[in-house]
């Protein structure tokens, strides 16, 4: 058996018109607000990817590229302006912010209904309570490529490696809302291959680079890798890509699996955000 690659550039195409075609049709443009603060390389990357993607498809998107020497309360400053603009439907605070910040002070400061990252306390709790507002776009994305293989997810035995409030956490509850049988492994898990052979649906956000190898996976599974880790050979995945196709029934590329789907999926839920101000 070989894997049937999952293609998220394709479905990411499919999911940009959309989006483009919804906010043709509106009489107002979505705006989006991107905050980078200090100059991280991965970090520029993905706000420059963002940017693009939201100027191609009618997005007004504004970039407010702060020195890495802000202080806390300006950053917060800044991020309560934002909050009060109300051309603005959606912020993004790029993470990691240096050091000297507190990632999750400054997060949380986002209003709920501008937050189309997902990740205040609000949005992590109505996801908690089935009331999916606005959604972390990753773990969006994991289930959206699931779903694209044309496998039913309700009833299967689902496994996430790794625990992040960003993808782990979401992804669990988002599987258990589509009538999963889930379960999150982490770096305290023993024996993490017990219950990865078990998985009908493998879902590997851990950040270890291809730590998720063959005989840990269960023959015909979907496995979904949300890993981009930078090595010496290039960005390599969380699974062991091209000994692990060989057994799995569809598998995600790294790059062109998760990534794309991520950033349409965080487009769309701009779209979702500007609906809540109406």
């Amino acid at each position: 058996m070989v894997a049937k690659i999952i293609d998220g550039k394709e479905l990411s195409k499919k999911i940009l018109e959309d989006v483009k075609k919804k906010i043709q049709q509106n009489n107002q443009k979505p705006g989006l607000a991107i905050v980078l603060v200090g100059n991280n390389p991965a970090s520029e990357i993905y706000v420059g990817l963002k940017e693009k993607k939201s100027k191609e498809l009618g997005i007004n998107c504004e970039r407010y590229d702060l020195d890495e020497l802000i202080s806390e309360e300006e950053l917060l400053n800044r991020v309560d302006e934002l909050n009060q603009k109300k051309d603005i439907h959606g912020i993004v605070v790029q993470l990691p912010l240096p050091q000297h910040i507190n990632d999750e002070l400054v997060v949380n400061s986002v209003l709920p209904h501008k937050d189309v990252d997902g990740f205040t306390p609000v949005n992590q709790g109505n996801l908690v309570n089935d009331n999916n507002m606005l959604v972390p776009a990753t773990a969006r994305a994991c289930i959206e490529l699931i779903k694209s293989t044309g496998t039913e997810i309700k009833g299967k035995n689902a496994v996430i490696i790794g625990r992040s409030k960003i993808v782990g956490k979401p992804v669990f509850l988002l599987l258990l809302q589509e009538n999963a049988t889930a379960t999150i492994c982490h770096s305290k898990t023993k024996n993490i291959a017990k219950h990865t052979k078990n998985a009908d649906i493998l879902i590997a956000a851990c950040g270890v680079p291809k730590l998720v190898k063959k005989d840990m996976v269960k023959e015909g599974a979907i496995v979904i890798d949300v890993g981009i880790n930078r090595t010496d050979e290039g960005i390599v995945g969380d699974v062991d890509y091209e000994n692990v196709k060989e057994v799995a029934g569809h598998i995600t590329p790294v790059p062109g699996g998760v990534g794309p789907m991520t950033i349409a999926l965080l487009l769309d839920n701009i779209l979702q955000a500007m609906e809540l101000h109406k």
